[in-house]
């Protein structure tokens, strides 16, 4: 078996402590963000976007994992809502939805601002904001940037980066021994002994399924599945959809290795036919994507590298 007797915070003084999985989910994050803004400079993609919308995608995703987390145990919050704000726990899948939902509405905000400022939605607003506003704004960088971009476009860019964040943030909750999973007596079972894990506290010293580990290893194989299908997939948006095919897929099957710390061994936190909450967001992300690459996907012919970068550069230009 495998043994983790490392302490789940890091430091703790008074109300403020770093645990092992805030700072991972950190690092993660921040990763994301840099490989995005790299990879978005091939793309011609101006970095100053991809850091505008970072901001309200990360935002956004913080809110959306609580609210996801808060829905999911809403039997607890609701008997003293407070706790909403003084107990820890996210959900990934609303820091994923919510991020994309928040950096996309973001996007649509500063083109129909443009749009406003314009005069193509009311033109007597041309008029009453004045020449100097109006075309300050319009010239300004930022709203030339944002005119004519693709929020798919960017969305193809990030998933890889997403899939990589997803693998750095779960080292801490490997090592914290969070997401609790079924007892086994595989060789590869994880045992922790220290007395703040979770799984400890669940289980004591034998041994449950390293369920996060299944997942870091899955998100391993859709990178390199989408890693390849890179500038093959059209139109802009359907790699972003793959990403969150495959991920759905594989965290449905290993969301049944995951128990409720304090439930009977072997037991899953059911909404309802067996399922959490997990599973049926899975389902749904699948219902929604599954349609959508059938039916709208198509593949192309990867450009040759000289030729792709000429023909970006000759749009840039013009």
């Amino acid at each position: 078996m495998i043994r983790i007797g490392i302490d789940p915070m890091i430091f703790q003084a008074g109300v403020f402590a770093l645990s092992w999985h805030g700072f991972f989910t950190f690092v993660g994050v921040v990763a994301a963000v840099v490989l995005v803004a790299w990879w978005a400079r091939r793309e011609h993609i101006d970095p100053d976007i991809v850091y505008s919308v970072a901001v309200w995608a990360v935002l956004s995703g913080i809110v959306g994992a609580k609210i996801v987390h808060v829905i999911d145990y809403w039997d607890v919050y609701s008997q003293n809502p407070m706790q909403i704000f003084s107990r820890a726990g996210i959900a990934l899948y609303g820091a994923l939805l919510f991020g994309f939902l928040g950096g996309a509405a973001y996007i649509l905000v500063r083109k129909l601002l443009g749009r406003i400022y314009a005069g193509e939605m009311w033109p007597w607003f041309k008029k009453l904001v004045g020449p100097g506003i109006r075309d300050g704004y319009l010239k300004g960088t930022m709203y030339a940037k944002f005119k004519d971009f693709s929020i798919g476009h960017l969305a193809d860019v990030t998933a890889p980066a997403l899939l990589i964040a997803q693998t750095i943030g779960r080292i801490g909750d490997i090592i914290n021994g969070e997401h609790v999973a079924r007892l086994t007596s595989r060789p590869w079972g994880f045992v922790y002994s220290h007395p703040d894990s979770p799984s400890y506290q669940a289980f004591g010293l034998n041994a449950s399924h390293p369920a996060i580990a299944y997942e870091m290893l899955w998100n391993t194989v859709v990178l390199g599945i989408i890693w390849k299908l890179r500038g093959r997939l059209a139109p802009p948006g359907m790699l972003f959809a793959l990403y969150l095919m495959l991920y759905s897929l594989g965290r449905f099957f290993i969301q049944f290795l995951r128990i409720v710390p304090g439930s009977p061994v072997g037991s899953n936190k059911v909404w309802f036919a067996g399922l959490s909450e997990a599973h049926i967001i899975a389902l749904i992300v699948m219902a929604v994507t599954v349609p959508l690459l059938a039916y709208k996907a198509r593949w192309v012919r990867r450009a040759p590298a000289a030729s792709a970068a000429a023909e970006r550069r000759a749009k840039s230009r013009g």
